[in-house]
């Protein structure tokens, strides 16, 4: 790979291309470019990789100041994040050196909500544990395992019906998974901004004709809390031991945001302490997640009422057709001067 011979030549470089459909680009004269697809790229490989690009295409590789640098990345004026999110991405870094950073929103909204409300059901009816048990031959052996896949209070499960679905982050992805809690009889109740101050919030205020009830009475209320907010400064740790110690017995949480919204250790203690009835996610503070960089997944976590996905919500046909689209098209139009998805 050569660097871009002229200011209407480009190199396209695809990081992560086993988890993204390259379209085929088709620019307007007197633009060229040259695609390079990898189809993984590990921290080791990044920076010989992305030197001579103009154009970066990634899903969730880690692009830090230092890869930003204009010594590593001379040429890089654009940046493509086939994803919803953009934390993986230093936008302060791009803000200073002036390259665009756009992203994909709402392309996996359908996926990750259906992804959302399966990990709910598996929790609350604890699906895994049935299985397990099944699997080992307890039915046999017991007779009956109605009982062995009862709450930690030995009460059996709630039916959406019983269930208030509390939604916090009213995106794209929040007002799907609402819409099909309430298709299932749920009673729904979206928070509020905790960081803006739950007094200036009261319950059933509407905002942008939504009604909002304070992000601390969803906390209390709720019987199943969905998380769908970004990772930001402002929801990092967003439900820690505080949160926790709030919830109602009976409360599932479900995260399908980021890793990092949900204090892990504070989970596994409040799971531990039969503060809450169960929970999952599809997301990790760090990831991959293991044995020895995961809270969730370390010792005394085993019998957990405690489901984990490796960050596969998203992973639906039609998310990959939606990215690709996106993709194309945020490319094409940025060449003639207009900007799609723009996140810095």
């Amino acid at each position: 790979m050569a660097p871009p011979s002229s200011p209407t030549d480009h190199h396209i470089v695809a990081l992560q291309g086993d988890f993204i459909r390259i379209p085929k680009f088709e620019l307007p004269a007197p633009y060229t470019h040259t695609t390079t697809i990898y189809g993984l790229t590990s921290l080791s490989e990044l920076h010989a990789r992305i030197h001579d690009a103009s154009i970066l295409v990634l899903s969730a590789l880690k692009i830090d100041a230092e890869a930003l640098s204009p010594e590593v990345t001379p040429y890089l004026k654009l940046i493509v994040i086939v994803a919803a999110g953009s934390d993986c991405v230093d936008l302060e870094a791009c803000r200073k050196r002036g390259i665009t950073v756009s992203n994909c929103p709402a392309a996996n909204t359908e996926a990750v909500s259906e992804h959302a409300i399966g990990l709910h059901f598996s929790v609350r009816r604890r699906v895994l544990r049935a299985h397990t048990l099944t699997r080992a031959g307890e039915w046999t052996r017991k007779k009956t395992l109605v009982f062995d896949c009862v709450n930690h209070d030995g009460t059996q499960p709630l039916t959406c019906q019983e269930e208030v679905a509390g939604i916090i982050g009213n995106g794209a992805v929040g007002k799907r998974i609402a819409q099909l809690a309430r298709g299932l009889g749920m009673k729904v109740i979206v928070a509020g901004r905790k960081a803006l101050g739950d007094a200036s919030t009261p319950n059933h205020a509407a905002q942008d004709g939504q009604e909002r009830v304070s992000f601390d009475e969803v906390i209390k209320q709720s019987t199943v809390i969905f998380i769908a907010v970004p990772l930001a400064p402002s929801t990092r740790n967003l439900l820690s031991t505080a949160e926790f110690e709030a919830m109602s017995p009976h409360a599932v949480l479900v995260n399908v945001s980021r890793g990092g919204v949900v204090d892990e250790e504070a989970l596994v203690r409040a799971l531990q302490e039969n503060r809450i009835t169960g929970a999952a996610t599809d997301v990790f503070e760090k990831e991959p997640a293991g044995l020895e960089n995961c809270a969730l997944l370390g010792p005394g976590t085993e019998d957990l009422n405690l489901v984990l996905t490796p960050h596969i919500a998203w992973a639906t046909q039609k998310t990959l057709i939606n990215y690709e689209r996106k993709l194309k098209e945020t490319v094409e139009k940025w060449m003639v001067g207009e900007f799609m998805n723009v996140v810095t």
